[in-house]
């Protein structure tokens, strides 16, 4: 008896758990059918997001690129024009009567350049020397003085051999392979006994153009090109963006 009834109750045991199984995997099957479907239509939007993202950040970045450098040069022609047109315009206003945006800035013009003139002259000279003298008697100016003409004789057209930036030249620096863009100041001889050796000095800027090293070099190590000293200004100031795209060696002897 006892094994009729294990015989009896392994069927009915196996046909009651039949059920459950085919209902979790009909049900697994829909879960894992529904999450595909879902899968399957999220996928167009997602990759459809992604284009217009990348899209718009692109000419997002184009934009500013472009409109970057005319915002600058505008803001920076502004205020300049306001500097200077606030020296004289309040003059015309005084004693005219009427102020124009503009005039005042014309008037400063007028006044650099005749005072470029004055100066370059032999009375011009001979006032400017006569105050240099008296400001360098002064403790605090003189160094200050010294300092701004250094830098303002690095763009004079009219300094000649004594401006501070006589040439923009290519040197090597810091490493074999490697060139930097560097500033003749000046030239010595060094005496040996092997003989004398001809060193320029020259000004090799970092990240200002007033920020830098020295270094003497044998003329044989220094490569003449045909940059300009403003030229070679503009590429420190650029970062190199504005490199021409070929360079021509004059020579490689100063």
């Amino acid at each position: 008896m006892p094994a009729d009834d294990r015989d009896s109750s392994g069927p009915s045991t196996s046909s009651a758990l039949s059920p459950d199984i085919e209902k979790q995997a009909l049900l697994l099957e829909r879960r894992t059918s529904k999450t595909i479907r879902t899968a399957v239509s999220h996928a167009p939007k997602e990759a459809f997001h992604q284009l217009v993202h990348s899209w718009f950040s692109r000419k997002f970045a184009t934009g500013c690129a472009i409109l970057l450098p005319i915002v600058v040069t505008f803001y920076i022609t502004y205020h300049f024009l306001q500097l200077f047109d606030g020296i004289f315009s309040p003059l015309y206003k005084h004693f005219f009567g009427f102020e124009v945006f503009g005039l005042g800035f014309l008037t400063s013009v007028l006044f650099i350049t005749s005072t470029g003139v004055f100066m370059s002259s032999w009375l011009g000279s001979s006032v400017l020397s006569l105050g240099e003298v008296l400001i360098k008697r002064l403790p605090l100016v003189k160094h200050i003085y010294s300092a701004s003409k250094q830098v303002s004789g690095a763009l004079n057209p009219d300094a000649g051999d004594g401006k501070a930036f006589q040439e923009a030249v290519i040197v090597r620096h810091p490493r074999h392979g490697e060139y930097a863009i560097a500033f003749v100041t000046g030239r010595t001889v060094l005496q040996t006994h092997e003989g004398d050796m001809r060193l320029t000095a020259v000004f090799v800027p970092t990240n200002h153009v007033y920020v830098g090293d020295i270094f003497l070099l044998d003329d044989r190590d220094i490569i003449r090109t045909n940059l300009t000293v403003r030229e070679g200004l503009e590429i420190v100031v650029s970062v190199g963006m504005a490199l021409p795209p070929t360079l021509s060696a004059i020579s490689r002897r100063l």
